[in-house]
């Protein structure tokens, strides 16, 4: 006369096995997470990956260039008439040294026909940008092109 007291079902095989069922879920809090810290890193570090010297361009209107095979070099003169290559601003050089360093450029890429593009701000006096234009010219460079901002509005 004696009862049984085990039961069969799903409680007892939840005791087994320590007291919880598998979870079948995946937690996508902490991926969350992670995601939500990267955006905040990569805007706050966007900013400060655009390098280059600030120039406030002249506004024209035209066509923006088609991408070249080549990386340009570009050529920058800021609004206090300093001439600086490259888009970094620790390579500041006079309008003597421009020619030679630009031959030593092109010969060390060995591309004869390398395009430059020469960056004048709006309020540096035309002669100071024709000058750099001229000694470029000099130094054996053919592929010369103004940088400006394109036009909005009418």
């Amino acid at each position: 006369m004696g009862m049984s007291t085990r039961t069969s079902g799903p409680k007892s095989r939840r005791h087994r096995r320590g007291g919880h069922a598998p979870m079948s879920e995946i937690n996508v809090t902490p991926f969350v997470d992670v995601m939500l810290v990267l955006l905040i890193i990569f805007m706050v570090a966007a900013p400060l990956l655009t390098s280059g010297v600030p120039l406030e361009l002249p506004s024209a209107k035209g066509k923006q260039l088609q991408a070249q095979k080549t990386e340009p070099i570009v050529v920058s003169v800021a609004q206090d008439g300093l001439i600086y290559l490259g888009d970094e601003q620790k390579d500041t050089m006079t309008l003597e040294a421009l020619a030679p360093k630009l031959q030593a450029i092109a010969k060390a890429r060995g591309d004869t026909e390398q395009p430059i593009f020469v960056r004048g701000d709006k309020s540096v006096p035309y002669g100071k940008v024709a000058r750099v234009m001229a000694q470029i010219r000099d130094a054996g460079f053919r592929k010369l092109s103004l940088v400006t901002q394109i036009e909005t509005g009418g």
